[in-house]
């Protein structure tokens, strides 16, 4: 498979050790800073069209937040795989998890390019996960568990138009507080878009976040 890599993520990877470190910090009130964007999230939920029983791949999961409105779409039987680095973060998402008593959640610490993952799931989302998606490596790595037709869902910051500058300062800020690289903030689903079929992108918050659904088409047949 030819290795896909966009411009902007070979000038400016994303940097591991300040990402662990951003969000080591940031854990203690992760819940308060995100909730003013509690309705992008249950946006992006609402467009992985989950049915009941199926297994979902939470890309980045931070603290859990996704996992109540993952679970009242999933169901009893369904399965909420959460990914995430910040062992942190990942403490107050299995905290969640207790204290809800949910079933069928695992949590896995780890980059997303290297998380141990078993078997192929139904979708994937990417809730504000701009460094997971300027890493090809990553993208490359969840798809090879995703089934074919799984319905993908990845939301985040974005720069609007050049002339809407008040709307890039709040942009630059929020950036600056939540990701390691700048780079890829002009188009950040370029990578992922390479994976997908019927991808459809739209802006939000005066073009300040964008919405990217899209559908893995599954890895071509060996001859």
């Amino acid at each position: 498979m030819t290795k896909r890599t966009s411009v902007a993520t070979r000038h400016h990877p994303p940097k591991v050790d300040a990402a662990l470190e951003q969000y080591r910090l940031r854990a203690h009130g992760y819940d308060a800073e995100l909730a003013p964007f509690e309705p992008l999230r249950l946006d992006a939920i609402k467009r992985l069209q989950l049915q009941g029983g199926e297994t979902v791949l939470d890309v980045g999961c931070g603290t859990g937040l996704s996992f109540e409105p993952l679970k009242a779409a999933l169901g009893e039987r369904g399965k909420i795989i959460g990914i995430e680095l910040c062992p942190q973060m990942l403490g107050k998402a299995r905290d969640r998890v207790k204290a809800h008593g949910w079933k069928g959640v695992r949590l896995v610490n780890g980059t997303a390019d290297m998380a141990p993952l078993n078997g192929q799931a139904d979708a994937a989302i990417f809730h504000f996960t701009h460094d997971i998606l300027q890493q090809p490596e990553a993208i490359d790595h969840i798809t090879r568990h995703l089934k074919p037709g799984a319905k993908v869902v990845a939301t985040g910051l974005q720069w609007a138009a050049p002339w809407a500058w008040p709307v890039n300062l709040f942009v630059w800020g929020a950036a600056m507080y939540s990701v390691t690289t700048m780079g890829g903030l002009d188009r950040p689903w370029s990578t992922l878009a390479t994976y997908l079929e019927e991808l459809e992108v739209h802006s939000t918050w005066m073009g300040s976040i964008f919405v990217a659904t899209g559908t893995w088409r599954g890895r071509p047949s060996k001859a």
